[in-house]
């Protein structure tokens, strides 16, 4: 069996990740969401359980104790975790994982997953990403402020991501990562359990 593989889709707020990865999973049916927590409440639209699993503040701390989360943090001012066993269950059976996570977030599956693979989106112009920003409608005046101020910060971590998609075009960029998903699946280490497989046939 070849390993699983987990893909992390990070980038600033209102870049597209979203979009992108319900494309994937339309795209791609094999592709497992790892759904969050948050202590944010729910946009118009979003089912918990979904999108993500909406919890209140007592919830959500009982659960970092219990050390149900593999990691969390707070992100303009709501707390997000990512449950750690059902990706770890998953890996082992050898599937496929997608997540979106924070700069912050990523670092810390980065080091708890070192297998896996981190994609960061990029808008194609700061003009284009406050314009996206805008037509959300899903923050006030402050929020996106704060939005903003985080966002060059963001970008200047995409250095140390795996892969850079630009998000000029939903199109382009979901090819591009479908893309990436098939040349990790031909990753020499990941595959390695299918070679030898043949090799003892």
């Amino acid at each position: 069996m070849s390993k699983g593989l987990l893909l992390i889709l990070s980038g600033p707020s209102g870049v597209g990740k979203g979009r992108i990865r319900e494309q994937l999973l339309q795209e791609m049916p094999e592709l497992i969401f790892a759904v969050s927590a948050t202590t944010r409440a729910p946009r118009p639209g979003e089912i918990d359980g979904v999108h993500y699993y909406f919890l209140d503040e007592s919830e959500f701390q009982r659960r970092v104790e219990a050390g149900d989360f593999v990691e969390w943090a707070e992100v303009y001012g709501n707390r997000y975790g990512t449950p750690g066993a059902p990706i770890r269950r998953w890996l082992e059976e050898g599937k496929e994982v997608i997540l979106e996570k924070d700069v912050q977030g990523a670092r810390t599956l980065r080091r708890v997953f070192p297998d896996g693979v981190l994609v960061f989106i990029l808008p194609p112009s700061q003009e284009e990403l406050w314009r996206r920003q805008e037509g959300r409608g899903t923050e006030g005046p402050g929020e996106m402020t704060v939005r903003r101020q985080a966002a060059g910060g963001e970008v200047a971590s995409a250095c140390w991501y795996d892969y850079l998609v630009v998000n000029d075009d939903l199109r382009r960029a979901v090819d591009k990562v479908k893309a990436i998903i098939t040349a990790e699946r031909c990753r020499a280490t990941r595959c390695l359990g299918e070679v030898q497989n043949i090799d003892r046939a």
